[in-house]
């Protein structure tokens, strides 16, 4: 027999954090992944029912290893948290072609990869958790942010999808898409703490909240805040030449 866990890519800052915190308050036992050992060895610490697995998941072949090591480690995931991602801000002719890539790779890639790994075995148990992180970026072009914008997009679309491939199996399957939140998102893509986005900043841990409850509702998406759900949906009906371009206008 193996021992099920919730594992949680990306776990050293940010949502990663507010996650591994609120699932083990709930009793599950955690595996905390991302590439900084010492915030990981420090949260694990703090929780008591987790450990932490120190590896860069953008790297080529890291979501195997990773499995690898699960099972190595007697544990089935129960829960996969595909937390791990990053935005880069700035014109796309301009930005670094290889980072741009290692972005896709990890939005995207590392998230199919791990999904299908886990997948199989929750079916056969007839039982599990998938939450993709997607974003309200997900729902319209970025211009700014094309690159970001088109990961979140894949990551909403594939996620719908998979909800409902599986939606009489027993498993649930959800995309969370928040707003913009208080974590260090900002300072990675490029554009700090200042402008629009840090004055409609949500809590990390209500975002976090807001994701497991729809999880345990089996909801296909969530988006937290009645402004991003305003706007989400606001999609619908303003033309997409419209909305790219107040995009494209905003100062980050």
């Amino acid at each position: 027999m193996t021992k099920p866990v919730a594992l949680i890519t990306g776990a050293s800052a940010g949502l990663g954090v507010d996650f591994a915190r609120q699932l083990s308050a709930t009793g599950a036992q955690l595996v905390l992944v991302a590439r900084r050992r010492d915030r990981l060895d420090e949260l694990a610490a703090e929780l008591g029912n987790a450990r932490a697995v120190a590896l860069d998941l953008s790297e080529v072949g890291a979501a195997d290893q990773l499995v690898a090591n699960v099972i190595a480690h007697g544990e089935h995931v129960d829960l996969l948290v595909n937390n791990a991602g990053f935005g880069l801000t700035g014109k796309f002719a301009k930005l670094d072609g290889a980072r741009q890539r290692q972005m896709i790779d990890l939005n995207c890639g590392v998230l199919i990869e791990l999904t299908h790994a886990v997948l199989p075995g929750m079916l056969k148990r007839g039982r599990g958790g998938i939450l993709n992180i997607a974003s309200t970026a997900a729902f319209q072009a970025g211009p700014g942010m094309a690159v970001y914008f088109a990961t979140k997009a894949f990551v909403l679309s594939f996620t719908e999808a998979l909800h409902e491939e599986v939606r009489a199996t027993g498993l649930r399957v959800t995309a969370l898409c928040p707003g913009p939140t208080a974590t260090e998102f900002g300072e990675v893509a490029g554009f700090g703490k200042a402008g629009a986005f840090n004055k409609l900043a949500a809590r990390s841990e209500d975002v976090v909240a807001a994701g497991l409850a729809g999880l345990d509702r089996n909801q296909a998406v969530v988006v937290p805040g009645l402004l991003n759900q305003i706007g989400a949906q606001g999609t619908r009906v303003l033309p997409r030449a419209l909305l790219r371009r107040i995009a494209g206008s905003i100062k980050l």
